[in-house]
């Protein structure tokens, strides 16, 4: 049966190569090639073997993030970005990270000035990593940061997506700037403040590096530039 496929596609093709192609040697040097592959798969194709497919990767089920937990508190929560962000976290809690993204990236199609869209592709990005700041998420970040830069949205949870990647120090300097800005009725000042409480908690146990580590440049809002290297 493979065989017989194999011939009347190749007959298939060749017909519509003498139909299109009206120069004789070009006639001539496709149907060597085709007559070379035909050589080929005699060679090498075994039409009689069975198939094996492969199942698809098994996804494991996830925690909710605390960007899922959090951001209801920080951002809209009836709008149309909380929509697409709930969409997304639903694939997150099944393990599908990459479609997550995807979700997310579709809203943006359609709003590309959201910012809390924004904030929510950086996070997802970051998930999909396993934690790790690409620069694509860093782009995110600090687009969410420049569409909305009177918001504190963009650096709490660029600076939570930088504690979850170990980069303690960084999300610590990025905290305590917007917690410096921050008026003092913000309710989003709790949180910030439970997080700083954290990290010192964390450092006095060993637990994190004591140290400050090299941190990059930030613009107004708190979120650093995007750079080649991640982290």
């Amino acid at each position: 049966m493979g065989w017989i496929t194999i011939l009347i596609l190749a007959l298939l093709v060749f017909a519509g190569l003498w139909w299109f192609v009206r120069d004789m040697a070009a006639r001539q040097l496709l149907g060597a090639a085709l007559f070379v592959a035909l050589a080929g798969y005699a060679w090498q194709g075994r039409p009689g073997l069975a198939g094996s497919p492969k199942a698809p990767p098994a996804r494991q089920p996830m925690e909710e993030s605390q960007f899922a937990q959090l951001r209801q508190e920080l951002l809209g929560r009836f709008d149309a970005a909380s929509r697409w962000l709930t969409m997304a976290e639903g694939y997150q809690r099944r393990g599908d990270t990459r479609t997550a993204v995807e979700i997310i990236q579709a809203g943006l199609r359609e709003s590309p000035r959201d910012a809390d869209l924004w904030v929510g592709l950086g996070n997802a990005l970051v998930i999909h990593a396993n934690g790790m700041m690409s620069p694509s998420a860093q782009l995110a970040f600090q687009r969410a940061a420049q569409i909305a830069p009177e918001h504190p949205g963009p650096a709490f949870f660029y600076g939570l997506a930088l504690a979850q990647g170990g980069n303690y120090a960084e999300a610590e300097r990025v905290w305590r700037q917007l917690l410096a800005s921050a008026p003092p009725s913000a309710t989003y000042r709790a949180a910030i403040e439970e997080r700083l409480r954290a990290l010192e908690t964390a450092r006095a146990r060993g637990e994190i590096p004591a140290g400050p580590m090299p941190a990059a440049p930030a613009d107004a809002n708190g979120v650093a530039p995007a750079v080649q290297n991640s982290r």
